[in-house]
């Protein structure tokens, strides 16, 4: 639990900034998120960072049990898959991206999923 606990603190108050950050100043992030798209490198060397972090949680929290801390190892899995496809077929994780960007409702499903993780997470890692 202890491990739980330190991640979903780690994890809960960035998800909640990048959440709220999006929602506050969309047009900021959609430029942001274009610029980003448009840099192979950008993409790729965040797939290294990402499969990282991704691999880090796994190698230390792969805990599949029906509470909230399955949250942290379903990130985990999702950070060290999406890494790995940026790595190897860079060229599709752009076309995913574009594909959100594209959508007029795609930034803010994507911050209200940030906030609800982040708050979630946040509250069991402060107040569990």
């Amino acid at each position: 639990m202890p491990t739980s606990i330190f991640l979903a603190k780690l994890i809960g108050p960035i998800f909640l900034a990048v959440g709220i950050g999006v929602l506050v100043n969309a047009p900021a992030y959609r430029a942001l998120a274009d610029e980003f798209l448009r840099n192979a490198a950008l993409v790729y060397v965040s797939g290294l960072l990402l499969m990282t972090a991704g691999m880090a949680i796994l190698l230390s929290h792969n805990v599949w049990a029906p509470d909230w801390r399955v949250l942290i190892t379903l990130l985990g899995w999702l950070a060290a898959v999406g890494g790995a496809l940026r790595i190897v077929i860079p060229q599709r994780a752009k076309a995913m991206g574009r594909w959100v960007l594209e959508r007029p409702s795609g930034l803010t499903v994507a911050a209200v999923v940030w906030l609800a993780i982040g708050a979630l997470l946040s509250f069991f890692g402060y107040f569990h």
